[in-house]
């Protein structure tokens, strides 16, 4: 069976005439408080408050700003006022980790396998070049030069003799 997909689900019905219900009760709801503010106050106090009241309204029912509802931005506004604002600019620059020096006994001494970066697949794969380079019998002496383990043989190198 075929269904007929509901196409732009994001325009709200027009209930009211060319209104929606949120936009009629926006328009209800200031034009019931601008009445309120007539009856009760005398004219040159309320002349003010019904200009407030009946340009929120409007504005709530009728104005969008960046494309979203005005009640959007009213509602961030307000959030904006009540939560705190308390930024802190930690300035100090944070030590950088020391180089870790990894020591393996494998029955003649040791073997210097520096940790050359924070990459775990960059990581391994020094390790097992270091591994197939003791397996293949490299004189440990020869490797260090200045401190640093400097390739003499390739594993294949090693491999072929």
């Amino acid at each position: 069976m075929q269904f007929q997909v509901p196409q732009f689900i994001e325009v709200e019905d027009k209930i009211f005439g060319p209104l929606t219900f949120k936009q009629f009760i926006y328009i209800l709801g200031g034009l019931g408080a601008s009445y309120m503010a007539w009856r009760v106050l005398p004219l040159f106090i309320a002349a003010p408050i019904i200009l407030i009241i009946a340009g929120s309204a409007a504005s709530l029912a009728f104005l969008e700003y960046n494309g979203r509802p005005f009640i959007v931005s009213v509602e961030s506004a307000f959030y904006f006022l009540i939560h705190p604002k308390l930024y802190l600019w930690n300035n100090e620059r944070r030590a950088k980790k020391p180089i870790e020096q990894k020591t393996q006994d494998l029955g003649k001494g040791t073997v210097y396998i520096p940790k050359l970066s924070e990459s775990r697949l960059h990581e391994l794969s020094w390790s097992l070049d270091i591994n197939e380079r003791v397996a293949a019998g490299i004189n440990e002496g020869e490797e260090h030069q200045g401190g640093v383990v400097s390739p003499i043989r390739t594993a294949r190198e090693a491999l072929v003799r």
